[in-house]
């Protein structure tokens, strides 16, 4: 235990960590500092929630002495001990005082939820105010809905780690402005292309062999299939989950319903639903269902799901990693869940609007087409006209790979890069 101690945490001798793409949720985390508040990152595995955690502990290290602050992973088989007894990460930290000789002020736990009832050591060091700030993440939506976590309640404050953006990949190339984007246009449009077939995981995009990102990219679907669907709900049927979750990686953005998937897979609906919660739950799939001022229409509508990430599709898909329409569909998804719209609905009627979304009071008509021309323009235009007069939206974007331009009655053709930096203004 005290060799990875030791390994976990480098700044002790004050070395920075080598983390080369800064993480715009990295402002937020500092915001936050000096509150008692328990900081909780949540997101899919590999989305690069330890490299937040590094970041965070070297901008610490800037003031703060380096030996009071503790990083433990428990992704780390080191401390498999500690799964069924939380209580012994008491001993992880008089440890790490021993070897350093100082208090620890910070202590960040990454990968929390490998640790049964880890609530209920986090909340007797925070009521004993042990600590000046905890940070913790972990890989799982439920992270926070066991009855443990009940104690937590008003103790903490949580945030969403995703793949990167889109705006983050540009920053990491140093392209941040009209000028260096139109300048570089073809390094541009290359980058677009990685994103689109490979996603945007950190170590992904930092990668440039395409045959080491596919073998990363099935590596990090099986690792969350395994450790955060079928060890986390205790799935039996291991062989049917993955034959279900390889359908529905090769059906995304398509209208579905449980029925539909149970009768073209032959696995009955209530193990249909059951698997598409669990691959929900590890922040892989999101469901969204048809845009209704009506409860109960949205309730029974055929649905659509879509993936966080593109880099799981191509590892998965024989044909769809070819279909850059539907793998544009889904990145255009991908970005608008980034920007922090967690309301997303399809629009489906007289006329078929990709997305609809909604924050607080704001709304926006998005449709996603890789690029517009002279067969699909009158369309994808039309169909957000249809929504702008029955739905009252006004903000209507047809989203492309690179293409600008504003259309009639506010509709404007734009960019996917450009598509956060809109919806959040």
């Amino acid at each position: 235990m005290q060799n990875a101690i030791l390994l976990h945490n480098l700044h002790w001798k004050k070395k920075y960590f080598k983390i080369p793409i800064k993480r715009d949720l990295l402002d937020k985390l500092l915001m936050f500092q000096d509150t008692k508040e328990i900081q909780i990152i949540t997101g899919i595995r590999r989305s690069g929630k330890s490299s937040l955690l590094k970041l965070y502990i070297n901008e610490l290290i800037k003031t703060e002495d380096p030996k009071s602050i503790l990083f433990i992973n428990f992704d780390d088989p080191n401390f498999s001990e500690i799964y069924q007894n939380p209580e012994k990460i008491y001993t992880i930290v008089e440890t790490a005082e021993k070897l350093t000789q100082t208090k620890v002020k910070y202590l960040f736990l990454d990968e929390i939820q490998s640790v049964s009832a880890w609530e209920k050591y986090i909340k007797s060091v925070y009521d004993a105010e042990l600590f000046k700030k905890i940070c913790i993440t972990g890989s799982n939506s439920e992270l926070l809905l066991s009855d443990y976590s009940k104690l937590l309640s008003g103790r903490y404050i949580v945030s969403k780690l995703y793949p990167l953006s889109l705006k983050e990949v540009m920053q990491y190339y140093k392209l941040t402005d009209n000028l260096s984007i139109l300048e570089n246009k073809p390094h541009v449009l290359n980058i677009l292309e990685g994103c689109l077939k490979y996603g945007c995981f950190p170590e992904i995009v930092l990668k440039s062999n395409r045959q080491i990102k596919h073998e990363l990219l099935a590596n990090y679907y099986d690792s969350i299939l395994i450790k955060d669907c079928v060890l986390n709900k205790n799935l039996r049927e291991y062989k049917t989950f993955k034959e279900l979750a390889f359908y529905v990686f090769n059906n995304l953005a398509a209208l579905f319903s449980y029925n539909s998937i149970s009768k073209a897979t032959a696995i009955n609906d209530v193990s249909v639903k059951e698997y598409i919660n669990a691959m929900q739950d590890a922040f892989m799939i999101y469901e969204i269902t048809q845009f209704s001022f009506k409860i109960k229409t949205q309730l029974r509508s055929k649905r659509k799901l879509y993936t966080i990430d593109n880099g799981l599709i191509t590892a998965t898909s024989l044909n769809f990693s070819e279909n850059k329409g539907k793998l544009f569909e889904n990145m255009v998804f991908s970005e608008i869940i980034k920007s922090g719209y967690e309301e997303v609905f399809l629009f489906n009627d007289t006329k078929e609007c990709d997305f609809i979304v909604k924050k607080g009071n704001n709304y926006a008509a998005i449709q996603a087409s890789y690029e517009i021309n002279a067969v699909n323009r009158e369309r994808e235009l039309s169909a957000l006209l249809f929504v702008k007069k029955k739905l009252k939206i006004d903000q209507l974007f047809i989203v492309t790979l690179s293409q600008e331009e504003e259309l009639k009655e506010g509709v404007e053709i734009i960019p996917v890069y450009e598509l956060r930096k809109r919806l959040v203004s």
